[in-house]
């Protein structure tokens, strides 16, 4: 447990060094990201191909992939453990943690999916257009607020 509590210390002090720098190069990357968003026209890329279906067994690795991969899934699980106080010495805690996480997951899954596959092939080109247009301005207002944060904070440090 010490070994566990003593490396995400070390992670926290490093990302709270950095964090301006951090909300720096995150605020740039959300401007660039709301530019291309809000620009983008939808394409091919909005039409209905057909792909080679890899079932479930396929469908399920991709997603367990993308899901483990993603850095937040991993931040998010120690922050939740953390959090809750399970311990090493506290597997029964830990287990129904895990359970929760995996019926919350799959629950969310499975609406997703749901919608998705309902609604398909009725969103058009024009409504993905519109959808950009409005993913676009909202990335690009928590930029704005993201910039105007770190602003905040600098100058009342000088």
């Amino acid at each position: 447990m010490n070994d566990t509590a003593f490396g995400l210390t070390a992670i926290t002090d490093v990302l709270v060094d950095w964090r301006r720098a951090l909300g720096l190069i995150g605020g740039a990357f959300l401007l660039w990201l709301a530019w291309k968003t809000f620009t983008a026209v939808p394409g091919a890329a909005a039409e209905e191909v057909e792909r080679p279906r890899r079932g479930l067994p396929g469908a399920y690795l991709s997603t367990l992939g993308l899901t483990l991969t993603n850095p937040m899934t991993i931040l998010s699980f120690a922050a939740l453990f953390a959090g809750l106080g399970v311990t090493g010495g506290a597997s029964g805690d830990a287990a129904l943690v895990v359970l929760g996480v995996l019926l919350g997951s799959t629950t969310w899954w499975i609406v997703l999916t749901t919608l998705i596959g309902t609604l398909r092939g009725r969103v058009t080109p024009g409504w993905i257009q519109r959808i950009n247009l409005v993913s676009g301005l909202v990335i690009g207002a928590f930029a704005s607020e993201l910039a105007a944060t770190r602003a905040l904070l600098a100058t009342r440090r000088t």
